[in-house]
């Protein structure tokens, strides 16, 4: 299937400092291509993958769990390792998530995490139901393009696979258990209204991971997909400002210029 116009992953070689960028559920790389691009030009080094079965068509994500999301955010922690002095993993929502478990999982290999608006459960009744309903009913309505900002729009699906709904949420239990494992510093944005992701879930995190050196910032003008709300700016810089701060030879040195990213076909 061809990926949705905006949804294609991005990367930009930059400099000794990499970023991992995870986009959410049902969501694409899209949501976070800004962000990216904002961090490739201060001469970052920028992945941005897309989720296998996202930016195409609902029923592609059917097919796929939170294994083959995993993987992939997986493997490129990898490659960004091979090349970078140090790597850091931001997430929006379900990415937020994916962050965490990268961090838990791969420990000093991951300098710090960035998390905007994360993902700990799937809540209401309906969640209960999803181990049998999924079975029964293909789909639901659709979470995506939640955001204050006028004319402003999230490429995604307008149905949540049930499928894949079930997997997420056997997914967000894992992490949750793996919470105290992360240890690195945490940079977590929250919107104050935020229609798909309670704030109990961005709590339960700050109360769960060991981290040490933590930040929560309150994103006052914008609802769940901040990255491209009216806070946008503030998340690219204040997220920038953590990464130089942790990581100071990220700043370009004489005669480095920049130099466009590309987006990867799908």
């Amino acid at each position: 299937m061809p990926v949705l116009p905006g949804a294609e992953p991005y990367r930009h070689e930059g400099g000794p400092v990499g970023v991992l960028l995870c986009h959410g559920f049902t969501g694409s790389p899209q949501s976070l291509r800004p962000w990216a691009e904002y961090l490739a030009r201060r001469h970052l080094t920028v992945s941005l993958p897309l989720l296998p079965g996202h930016g195409t068509r609902w029923q592609d994500m059917q097919l796929t769990g939170w294994p083959d999301w995993y993987a992939e955010v997986d493997r490129e922690l990898r490659v960004l390792r091979e090349r970078c002095t140090h790597v850091f993993v931001f997430g929006l929502s379900m990415g937020g998530a994916l962050a965490l478990r990268l961090a838990a999982k791969h420990g000093d290999a991951v300098t710090g995490i960035v998390v905007v608006n994360p993902a700990n459960k799937v809540h209401g009744l309906a969640a209960h139901a999803l181990p049998v309903a999924r079975h029964l009913v293909p789909s639901t309505r659709g979470i995506v393009s939640d955001i204050a900002k006028e004319g402003a729009e999230e490429v995604g699906y307008d149905r949540v696979p049930l499928h894949a709904a079930h997997s997420l949420r056997s997914f967000l239990r894992r992490v949750d258990g793996e919470l105290p494992q992360v240890t690195q510093p945490l940079l977590a944005l929250r919107s104050t209204r935020d229609h798909v992701v309670p704030a109990a879930d961005p709590a339960r995190v700050l109360s769960r991971v060991s981290s040490t050196d933590v930040t929560e910032i309150l994103l006052e003008q914008s609802y769940h997909v901040a990255t491209l709300d009216h806070d946008a700016d503030r998340i690219f810089e204040e997220s920038h400002a953590f990464v130089a701060r942790l990581a100071p030879e990220s700043a370009p040195g004489e005669g480095h210029d920049h130099e466009e990213g590309t987006a990867v076909g799908g």
